[in-house]
């Protein structure tokens, strides 16, 4: 008698399996056919989107789209907000409010809120749920609740070339030079100089390079550098397997 139930939950369990790996693949489908890209923009209309550029489906919230541009060959990742402006449905003037460089790489689930201006350059990567902001709250007046004051803008800027580190917040007023590294978690604020490696709450400078003596402090070992001829579209594709095979 207990051979009957037994087939029984097996079978239920080989339906179970063969429904999930149905519905996985279905997603994946659909994931893939929702991207947003310069051929198929969505219900989206950018102010430019480059050549190449793609964004995860699913997206985050997406609004003021016309005050965002975003370069060439960009690969932006699932669950990422990108905003212009307080809500949808206001007139932002004739400049752009966030503009997203060439190549960029942003993590998913990363915000990139702007309000005034937010520049991010060239080649900037970004690790996943990264915040980036040009406005505050403002708690002047003592008398006053904090959320009923008038926040208060200043632009960031982000230099090309960038690394920012996962779960990083780059507050209002934020000046990151070239090739600067930012560590994961950290809070910046401020200007930060070329080639340098900023950590902590708030950010300080950890490292910086000097042309004529190099790193200081010395870096703790030398990595292997990209192999020549290997495309910004290959280095998305090997991390897209990379996250695939980690997720199975």
């Amino acid at each position: 008698m207990a051979i009957v139930p037994t087939l029984r939950d097996r079978g239920r369990a080989a339906v179970g399996r063969a429904v999930s790996r149905t519905l996985h693949r279905g997603w994946d489908a659909a994931c893939r056919a929702a991207a947003v890209t310069p051929e198929r923009p969505g219900r989206y209309d950018f102010g430019a989107l480059g050549a190449g550029s793609k964004l995860m489906f699913p997206v985050g919230t997406i609004f003021g789209e016309r005050w965002i541009r975003i370069g060439a060959e960009c690969g932006i990742g699932d669950h990422v907000s990108l905003s212009a402006g307080l809500a949808p449905g206001h007139d932002l003037g004739r400049r752009p409010i966030v503009t997203i460089g060439d190549r960029c790489t942003i993590g998913r689930g990363s915000h990139i809120v702007g309000h005034h201006s937010i520049s991010i350059g060239d080649d900037v990567w970004t690790g996943p749920y990264v915040y980036i902001t040009d406005q505050n709250h403002s708690y002047a007046d003592p008398d006053q609740p904090i959320g009923r004051q008038w926040p208060v803008n200043d632009p960031v800027e982000i230099g090309s070339g960038s690394w920012i580190g996962a779960g990083a917040i780059i507050l209002p007023g934020a000046r990151l030079g070239r090739n600067v590294v930012v560590a994961a978690g950290s809070v910046v604020r401020g200007t930060v100089p070329d080639h340098s490696v900023v950590a902590g709450v708030p950010a300080k400078v950890v490292r910086r390079y000097d042309p004529a003596t190099g790193w200081d402090p010395p870096l703790r070992s030398v990595p292997v550098g990209i192999p020549e001829g290997v495309t910004h579209e290959q280095l998305l594709a090997l991390i897209d397997e990379y996250e695939k095979s980690a997720g199975d």
